[in-house]
């Protein structure tokens, strides 16, 4: 929801680490594989209820993959690199209410129900992505993407403001896991009325 609002803020800074970064020689590719491996790091502290390191990784994963579209946007971007971005980060969506239902057995259920949502949100994303590519409609709300995107009540700033809030208040887990799943749903039930707009 807030994403493509988010971009006019956050783009300069991005975009002039990414020019320092591609005179090192850091590819794109690159920051993909080390921020998806940051990524399962933060699953990992928590499940391991290191909730702080937790939140700290999750931080470093939300910058690198940050950064790495516009190191791409420089060195000139590939299909390869898209899709590697994009399996790089519903394995991060998925990883970390995964770790939550490890680290407390109180946290399965809902854990649980909020991986099976992100899972349909996730289809419902790219589902869309797909037909939009083929019907060529892109609004560039959120800038140039591998694929189209579609704006969505939760997308990625609403994604780690719920992630941060639970490596801050693990014990609120099972509550924001239930209130992310039910935005979640309510996210596939709005793409599935932009879809019937544009495309029927």
């Amino acid at each position: 929801m807030f994403d493509a609002k988010l971009r006019p803020v956050i783009d300069p800074p991005l975009n002039a680490a990414a020019r320092q970064l591609v005179r090192l020689g850091v590819s794109a590719n690159m920051l993909t594989i080390a921020g998806a491996l940051i990524g399962l790091g933060a699953a990992a502290a928590i499940a391991l209820q290191y909730y702080t390191a937790g939140l700290l990784l999750v931080a470093a994963n939300r910058l690198l993959d940050g950064l790495d579209g516009p190191v791409a946007r420089i060195k000139g971007p590939s299909e390869f690199g898209g899709y590697l971005d994009s399996l790089a980060d519903f394995l991060f969506y998925v990883s970390v209410p995964a770790a939550f239902g490890i680290a407390n057995p109180a946290n399965a259920l809902p854990a649980l129900f909020l991986v099976s949502s992100f899972t349909i949100t996730a289809v419902s994303f790219l589902a869309f992505a797909a037909v939009a590519a083929r019907a060529g409609a892109n609004d560039g709300a959120h800038g140039k993407k591998a694929f189209i995107y579609s704006t969505g009540l939760m997308e990625g700033a609403e994604t780690i403001a719920f992630f941060i809030a639970m490596c801050l208040f693990p014990l609120w887990f099972p509550a924001l896991a239930w209130i992310f799943t039910a935005l979640c749903v309510a996210t596939v039930l709005q793409r599935i009325a932009m879809a019937r707009r544009q495309f029927d």
